[in-house]
C-alpha cells in the first residue's frame, strides 16, 4: 500500500476556546501545526477564527487573516500542504471563494452535498436548532471552478453515502477534473455513523480512481475506523476539530498527540508515513 498521508485538522468551525484549547491567533495555529507536522502531519486543515477579544469562537473569512494563518504555518513547518476550509451555509457564500482564490491554497474543502445537520440531546432537545447545511450542484460547481482556478485540490467531504455517489456522478458529467480527492466524514449524528464497517462500502461507492481519507468525529468509537481506514489504505486525519481523546479516553490539549496516535495506528498497518514532498507526489500537487 502506499504511504499514509496524514492530516491535522488544527482547529475547526465553532468549538469554544474558553472551554477548549483550541488556536485562534495566528502564532497559535503555527505552534500548533508544528506540533503535528513533528508528529507526522503534512497537510494543515485550517478554520479561520475572528480574532477580536472574546470573539475567537466565531469563523471569519478575512483575507488578510487568512494570508497570515498560511504563511506563519508555512514558516513553521517547511513543505506543508494547506488545506482551507470553504464549507458555508446559504445562498451567499461569495466570501469563501474570495479567500480561495486570493491565497490558493494547495487544496480546499468542497462539501459535496447537501445534509439536516442535527443533534439531540440526552433529554430530547435539539442541540442547536435545527439547520439545513445546503449544498446543491450549482453551489458545488462554483466551489470546484474556485479551487481549480487557484491552482488547487478539491477535496470532496462527503457526509453520507448519497454524497459519495453524488461526486462518482459530478465526475462523469465533467464537473471536475482530475481525480477525486474525496473524505469520508464520519460520526456526525444525522450523517453516517463513525463505524469501521461501512468504510468497505464507501470506498466502493467513490469513483473507481478515488483517493479517500476519513475525518472520523467522536472519542473512542472513532479510533477502531482510523485503524480500519490505514488498513485498507485509505489516508489518516485527525486533531481537536474532531476530537479531543485518545483511545484510553484521556482528552488531550494539543493536535500533537492526536497527531502521534494516528503515526502509531497506520505504522501497525505496515503503512510508513508520507513526508510533505512525498504526499504531494501522491495527491497530484
Amino acid at each position: 500500500m502506499s504511504k499514509a498521508i496524514i492530516t491535522c485538522a488544527i482547529n475547526g468551525v465553532l468549538t469554544d476556546p474558553r472551554q477548549h484549547n483550541v488556536p485562534v491567533t495566528p502564532e497559535d495555529m503555527a505552534q500548533e501545526a508544528r506540533r503535528a507536522y513533528e508528529a507526522g502531519a503534512s497537510v494543515m486543515h485550517i478554520h479561520l477564527r475572528q480574532q477580536a477579544p472574546g470573539m475567537g469562537h466565531l469563523p471569519s473569512w478575512d483575507v488578510d487573516l487568512s494570508r497570515r494563518v498560511q504563511s506563519a504555518i508555512r514558516a513553521a513547518c517547511p513543505g506543508v500542504i494547506i488545506n482551507h476550509t470553504s464549507g458555508i451555509p446559504g445562498p451567499e457564500y461569495q466570501a469563501p471563494l474570495e479567500v480561495i482564490r486570493a491565497t490558493a491554497p494547495e487544496m480546499a474543502a468542497c462539501n459535496a452535498g447537501s445534509l439536516n445537520y442535527l443533534k439531540l440531546r440526552a433529554n430530547g432537545d435539539w442541540a442547536w436548532p435545527p439547520m439545513l447545511f445546503d449544498n446543491p450542484v450549482e453551489k458545488v460547481q462554483d466551489f470546484i471552478d474556485v479551487i481549480e482556478a487557484a491552482g488547487g485540490v478539491p477535496e470532496f467531504e462527503c457526509f453520507d453515502t448519497g454524497i459519495v455517489r453524488s461526486v462518482a456522478m459530478y465526475q462523469r458529467a465533467g464537473m471536475f477534473k482530475g481525480t477525486a480527492q474525496m473524505n469520508f466524514v464520519m460520526g456526525v449524528a444525522s450523517g453516517q455513523p463513525a463505524r469501521a464497517d461501512l468504510l468497505p462500502i464507501l470506498a466502493d461507492l467513490a469513483p473507481p480512481d478515488a483517493r479517500w481519507q476519513v475525518t472520523a468525529i467522536g472519542r473512542a468509537e472513532i479510533w477502531p475506523l482510523h485503524a480500519r481506514t490505514a488498513e485498507l489504505g485509505g489516508h489518516l486525519r485527525s486533531g481537536l476539530e474532531d476530537t479531543f481523546y485518545l483511545p484510553d479516553g484521556r482528552k488531550v490539549s494539543s493536535n500533537g498527540p492526536l497527531i502521534e496516535e494516528l503515526t502509531r495506528t497506520a505504522r501497525a498497518a505496515g503503512r510508513e508515513i508520507a513526508s510533505p514532498e512525498e504526499a504531494r507526489a501522491l495527491l497530484g500537487l
